[in-house]
């Protein structure tokens, strides 16, 4: 790999570096939805930081198995280091100095460590193996010539990774198991935690503690529980000298996957894996920070093998069941977050075929012409107050026919999406329906947030917006349009013509009940609660940026211009105009500040693929400033918060600080098919 594809961050000791070593953090999964996580720091700020956090069959759902490792390494002289926090602190490592973290770097998609130790440099790194529930802690003396020894003590709870940290069997419900060199940790209904330790002179030592409660302090700043219990059983230690490897590795596969991959050959493979993934993407995707936004995009795209029934069913069908993880660490996958992401994660990385299992996949899944908004943890059945998910659905799957041509995967939707439509015109689930007048999408249900903006505190829908919404209008003309179009293609004339009518209607109505004449821009809804609602938002940019834009094109225009005005930054679109009452400059605080800012001004960076979309046909001349709208999210920022990756919002004002998830499926899916959009090759 390339060193311009390698993030590399330098630090020298100074205490004015700890907020970015507590900040920053890594992210590794394995592609069935398991992941492991952390602070560069080694100090874990989150519920969600973790070793291994797998995604089990049974009990079903990602599960923390080994939330900590506590570093501790000495000489035969005396001399002892710590890397990384000191939460499990015990008789040992009081005493002991703090290694001095000279480099973190992102090695094809791998945290990399780099420690000084005197004149010592221990390198560290940590991975997980695709498609399977391990992960591998690697060490290698990479400078000096002393014989090293590391002690390793293991700390845990067991627990859905989302829950309060006092979720989870007790303490004494553990059981620790030796045979020869296997060590097993088993707690009641829950698969087993498989141990190994790879290196010279290996052993463990039992020796039962319990810390209390560590500190999370990213919790804390949320308003949520922010101290817990770990349990250790006791620490192992391996002996190793300059040039020699040592690893721990903690799987819930079981022994024979286990001992099937040794760390060097873990690493190798991975390395490898990244570097066909980057091969086989759009070239202008395959250099830089481009590049590694390909190996970001990887880590959404998953098989929810905890699905069984859906597992089964896409087996019979000849297909693999894939799906898109919306975020890391809490979301599961969304309906609308996969068929958004869908052309930047997989059309524009090569992985046309993963797309079509995806969308077919989902078209299984359809209910009373909807598509699952999402899938709880762990549920095999999807729920599905969405207004919006199903319509992009007509979207994603355009983009697939005109990337591959797979008219048979279009042939065997074609009556789902009929149903679909019908569906929407005789009117379906949370008052979700076609007003029988003007032919507009409406939704009415007063308990949900139906749109993308949906933020909801108990009882309090935050951005309500019932009624007839502006993007969700865009986008059913767009799906008319589209179903149409495949309709005569396959010498369907009669319903095609039926669809083109409709749409027709959408499109009158739509310029005639949307357009703002006062403010020269859209109506965010229309036939709204309180009327029709003014308020500047990006949800008009739809109307300009689809395939089949439903707005006239003399007004183009003036959308794209006050959009740019109000709502651009360098990270995204604002969600409101500043000038706006309701407008919030900050995403912080406890949960209920937080939902009152998610749509409230607060910047998503997954906007900026729409805009770019609406802006270049506007502005066909204007690819290079098209292309300096991406220069934040696909440079400065992937060293921001989660390296290497997206994050899902940011504040409204500079310095624009990423809050949410640290890496969120559509911002850097949306971040990769503009970059493709904006090149010279596109």
């Amino acid at each position: 790999m390339s060193e311009s594809q390698t993030i590399e961050l330098q630090f020298s000791g100074r205490p004015e570096e700890v907020p970015t070593l507590l900040n920053r953090e890594w992210l590794v999964t394995n592609g069935i939805g398991g992941y492991a996580s952390g602070t560069i720091a080694g100090i874990a700020t989150r519920r969600y930081h973790s070793l291994l956090t797998a995604n089990l069959t049974a009990p079903a759902g990602r599960y923390v198995m080994l939330n900590k490792v506590s570093e501790l390494i000495s000489t035969g002289e005396g001399r002892k280091w710590r890397l990384g926090g000191k939460e499990l602190v015990r008789e040992g490592l009081e005493s002991a100095g703090l290694a001095e973290l000279r480099v973190f770097r992102l090695e094809s998609g791998i945290p990399v460590w780099r420690y000084q130790l005197d004149e010592m440099a221990l390198t560290k790194w940590i991975l997980m193996p695709y498609r399977q529930n391990t992960v591998h802690i690697g060490y290698r003396l990479s400078e000096g010539e002393r014989s090293l020894r590391l002690k390793l003590r293991l700390g845990m709870h067991i627990r859905p990774h989302a829950a309060e940290f006092g979720a989870g069997p007790p303490e004494d419900a553990y059981v620790f198991q030796v045979s020869e060199d296997r060590y097993e940790i088993r707690a009641p209904s829950m698969p087993a935690l498989r141990l190994r330790l790879v290196g010279a002179r290996g052993a463990f030592t039992y020796e039962w503690q319990r810390f209390a409660a560590v500190r999370y302090r990213m919790e804390e700043s949320l308003g949520y529980e922010a101290a817990g219990d770990l349990w250790s059983p006791g620490y192992f230690r391996v002996d190793f000298s300059a040039g020699q490897d040592a690893a721990l590795i903690a799987s819930t596969e079981n022994w024979e996957i286990i001992k099937a991959l040794d760390t060097a050959f873990a690493f190798t493979t991975e390395v490898e894996r990244h570097r066909r993934l980057i091969d086989m993407a759009h070239p202008a995707l395959r250099e830089g920070r481009a590049a590694q936004l390909v190996i970001a995009a990887d880590q959404f795209i998953i098989r929810p093998s905890h699905r069984v029934h859906e597992v089964v069913r896409s087996r019979a069908a000849g297909d693999d069941v894939l799906t898109v993880i919306a975020g890391y660490h809490w979301f599961t996958d969304w309906g609308r977050d996969t068929m958004i992401s869908l052309e930047g994660l997989t059309l524009a990385t090569g992985r046309a075929a993963e797309a079509g299992n995806i969308l077919r996949g989902f078209g299984r899944h359809v209910r009373d012409g909807l598509i699952p908004n999402m899938f709880p943890e762990g549920a095999d059945e999807g729920v599905y107050h969405t207004a919006d998910a199903t319509l992009w659905f007509f979207h994603a799957l355009d983009r697939y026919i005109a990337a591959t041509g797979d008219r048979i995967t279009l042939r065997g939707l074609l009556p789902t999406l009929e149903q679909i439509v019908e569906h929407h015109l005789a009117g379906t689930r949370f008052g979700i329906g076609a007003d029988p007048g003007d032919q507009l999408l409406r939704q009415s249900d007063g308990r949900l947030p139906l749109t993308w903006m949906d933020a909801k505190m108990g009882d309090w829908v935050v951005t309500p917006r019932r009624g007839k919404a502006v993007e969700i209008n865009a986008l059913w003309y767009n799906a008319l349009r589209l179903l149409a179009r495949w309709l005569g293609e396959e010498d369907q004339s009669v319903p095609a013509r039926e669809m083109e009518s409709i749409a027709a209607r959408v499109s009158k109505s739509f310029n005639l009940r949307f357009w703002n004449e006062n403010t020269g821009y859209l109506f965010d809804v229309v036939d709204g609660e309180g009327g029709e609602d003014p308020s500047c938002r990006p949800n008009q940019i739809f109307a300009v940026s689809l395939p089949y834009p439903v707005l006239e094109e003399d007004r183009w225009k003036a959308v794209v211009d006050i959009v740019r005005e109000r709502l651009l930054t360098p990270k995204g679109l604002r969600t409101l105009s500043q000038e706006h009452p309701d407008y919030k400059a900050n995403y912080r605080g406890d949960l209920r500040s937080r939902d009152a800012a998610y749509h409230q001004g607060t910047v998503w960076a997954w906007l900026i693929g729409p805009f770019i979309d609406a802006w270049l046909k506007v502005y066909p001349d204007s690819r290079d400033q098209a292309r300096g709208f991406l220069k934040e999210l696909g440079g400065k920022h992937l060293e921001e918060a989660s390296i290497g990756s997206i994050s899902e919002v940011f504040d409204a004002e500079p310095p624009f600080a990423p809050r949410g998830c640290i890496a969120q499926a559509w911002s850097v899916a949306e971040v990769l098919r503009s970059l493709v959009r904006v090149s010279s090759e596109w």
